[in-house]
């Protein structure tokens, strides 16, 4: 059964409103986020009549695109998903889908090793992997990193789009220190990985500094009446030249971390650095003593106690001190 655009927009909006929980959904709430949906992504002002939802329930419960979409009518008024996990999002490829896949993948590979287009290598061959193991019903040959339970996730697409639309949003958020959630406006500049978990960067308003929010710590997103606040002294390189991870705090200095590391696992701290700025400044019968130059942060730290005995800090004393406390408490685990 052959889609338009606008419908599988209307098919998307709707199931990213029925696995939003957090709210009840009539019809009239849907039709408003389908027609709000067109008019974003298409320029589509004449919005969407009552009838069009009611038939794009129907395909969605049906199985004329493969969905079969638990959708059910609460107190005879709500919409929701009978399944909490359901997404379209999660049903299995089709035999035209996968070969569509492989032309894309086909066609990705041409750029494969021109210097401009190095970040699609990875992309390509998470493709080409996956389209292997559908096609030929085998184990893929390749095991990517992944947390397949990784929550926040679907709000990937919709950061997304608002950074690259300019769009201020309104952010329902739970840090962990925090006992309940709040909501605030929010100027998104940058989506960044770090280990398996996505963050998003910006600021709540002019003059404040940039934060750095989990995905996995967001609990809804809103549009925002706010006007979008640009990131004209916000340069991604700079803000995160001298840090590890993505914790970045605005006053602290950036100091010389020396470390001195066991023959048996210096080569792993040799080609796999600490931070682009290190070095080795000795090697004798005891070691390899390496520096860098970055800001004391919680990524630093763990990452060094990542090698429990095999390193020592040796300056700066505040996180040789940092590193001794928390390595005498884990000994103190063990009584």
């Amino acid at each position: 059964m052959a889609v338009n655009k606008n419908a599988l927009i209307r098919y998307k909006t709707i199931d990213k409103c029925l696995q939003n929980r957090y709210r009840k959904w009539t019809l009239e709430d849907l039709i408003d986020e389908c027609s709000d949906a067109l008019y974003e992504y298409e320029g589509i002002d004449k919005g969407v009549s009552r009838r069009t939802v009611q038939a794009d329930i129907q395909i969605m419960r049906s199985d004329k695109l493969g969905y079969n979409a638990p959708i059910i009518v609460v107190d005879k008024k709500y919409y929701t998903y009978e399944d909490a996990d359901y997404s379209i999002t999660n049903i299995p490829i089709s035999e035209q889908d996968l070969n569509k896949m492989s032309e894309a993948v086909e066609f990705l590979r041409q750029f494969k090793g021109f210097s401009h287009f190095k970040d699609l290598d990875s992309m390509v061959q998470k493709l080409e992997d996956h389209v292997y193991s559908q096609k030929t019903d085998q184990q893929p040959v390749i095991d990517f990193e992944k947390n397949e339970d990784l929550k926040g996730i679907h709000y990937l697409d919709e950061l997304y789009q608002a950074i690259i639309k300019k769009n201020s949003i309104k952010l329902t958020y739970q840090s962990f220190k925090a006992r309940s959630a709040n909501s605030f406006d929010f100027h998104p500049y940058l989506l960044k990985e770090f280990r398996n978990r996505w963050f998003i960067l910006g600021r709540k308003s002019k003059g404040e500094d940039i934060l750095n929010l989990a995905l996995d710590r967001i609990i809804n997103i809103e549009k925002s009446k706010e006007r979008f606040i640009k990131p004209e002294d916000f340069i991604p390189e700079e803000h995160f030249k001298h840090v590890i991870g993505v914790t970045v705090a605005k006053n602290s200095p950036v100091e010389e971390v020396v470390i001195k590391v066991s023959h048996k696992h210096a080569p792993y701290i040799d080609t796999k650095p600490f931070h682009w700025t290190q070095k080795i400044i000795e090697r004798n019968k005891e070691g390899v003593t390496f520096s860098f130059k970055v800001q004391h942060n919680y990524e630093l730290e763990k990452d060094i106690l990542g090698f429990g005995e095999a390193v020592e800090v040796l300056k700066p004393l505040n996180l040789r001190r940092s590193i001794k406390r928390r390595l005498k408490e884990a000994v103190g685990n063990y009584k």
